[in-house]
């Protein structure tokens, strides 16, 4: 038996609300922020073909187009707290349906957020969220406040979801466990919302490396009217990163690949202190990697040196949806 559009919703995305005053079931929600707290908002839209392969496992996709929304809240200093959902279907598929819930909803259970609306219809496979946030009044991180004399740092390790799309290529070699992590770091990203919390009157700019780490710091200095300079040899990678670094395919991925959403963020020297004692409360890697400098005319916004301080090409900047 057909699945209507209510009894989809009702089956695979009426879960109780939490923090909402009214989810889902009526023709909006109803949210109540908290005293002193700013929302924060922010979506996207994952394209079946552009952004996931059609084949893609769904319960690792459920989770991913959740993980990317709370990246971004991660990247704003953020406690995420509810979310909508909506989701474009060429047809019904119910155990589809039940592992991409079970991916979406494991993952917003984790971080406490409640799922309070969103919408279904027929066409090609589209999936999109919306997230809504909270930071306390004046203390979100945003773009614009890298100042020259900072210093840039980048969480966990870079590159190792662009080496996962090298897998289909054939291009480069891996064993079957790296494989398997590679895979996972790709479909199955770890937002760093704990980070991005801690940063909080610690960090003085900072985003999310989605679209590769050479445009997002771009982002970073456009926005603050300010240039980067990154040591190559600094930016931490992984094992299996290490081994293709002196492939061009390796330098592409770690400085331009995308889809890693740690966060690179700048800070005051006398910041570092305090960087690395949230680097071990977190357990989780904190690198310097280069610094913040006054902007020259006609030089390029990010420059990444090498081993012996010369200027690097990096031919590709970063994920570009329209190209």
């Amino acid at each position: 038996m057909a699945l209507s559009e209510f009894e989809l919703i009702r089956r695979f995305f009426t879960y109780p609300a939490r923090n909402a005053v009214l989810g889902v079931g009526d023709d909006a929600a109803i949210v109540r922020a908290r005293r002193g707290a700013e929302l924060v908002i922010s979506t996207d839209m994952l394209v079946a073909g552009r952004h996931f392969a059609r084949d893609a496992d769904p319960e690792r996709l459920g989770h991913k187009a959740l993980a990317v929304n709370l990246s971004d809240m991660a990247a704003m200093g953020a406690t995420p707290r509810w979310a909508t959902l909506s989701v474009a279907l060429p047809r019904v598929n119910a155990g589809w349906l039940r592992a991409f819930a079970r991916g979406f909803m494991r993952l917003a259970r984790r971080h406490g957020m409640d799922l309070v609306g969103g919408d279904t219809t027929r066409g090609p496979l589209n999936i999109n969220v919306q997230i809504i946030g909270e930071a306390p009044a004046g203390r979100a991180l945003r773009r614009d406040g890298a100042r020259a004399g900072d210093e840039v740092w980048v969480s966990g390790t870079l590159g190792d979801a662009a080496l996962a799309l090298e897998l289909a290529r054939g291009r480069l070699e891996f064993t079957p466990r790296e494989r398997r992590r590679l895979q996972k770091r790709l479909e199955a990203p770890t937002p760093r919302i704990a980070l991005g919390v801690g940063l909080r009157g610690v960090a003085r700019s900072a985003i999310d490396v989605s679209d590769g780490l050479v445009a997002d710091l771009g982002h970073i200095c456009e926005r603050s009217k300010v240039a980067a300079v990154v040591q190559f040899d600094c930016i931490p990678a992984s094992a299996a990163m290490k081994r293709h670094l002196d492939r061009p395919a390796g330098r592409v991925a770690l400085l331009a690949g995308g889809d890693d959403y740690e966060l690179v963020f700048t800070a005051g020297p006398a910041r570092s202190g305090a960087i690395a004692r949230l680097s071990r409360r977190l357990r989780l890697g904190l690198t310097r990697i280069g610094r913040i400098v006054r902007r020259q005319r006609g030089a390029r916004l990010v420059t990444v040196l090498d081993a012996a301080g010369r200027p690097m090409t990096v031919k590709r900047g970063g994920y570009e949806h329209f190209n």
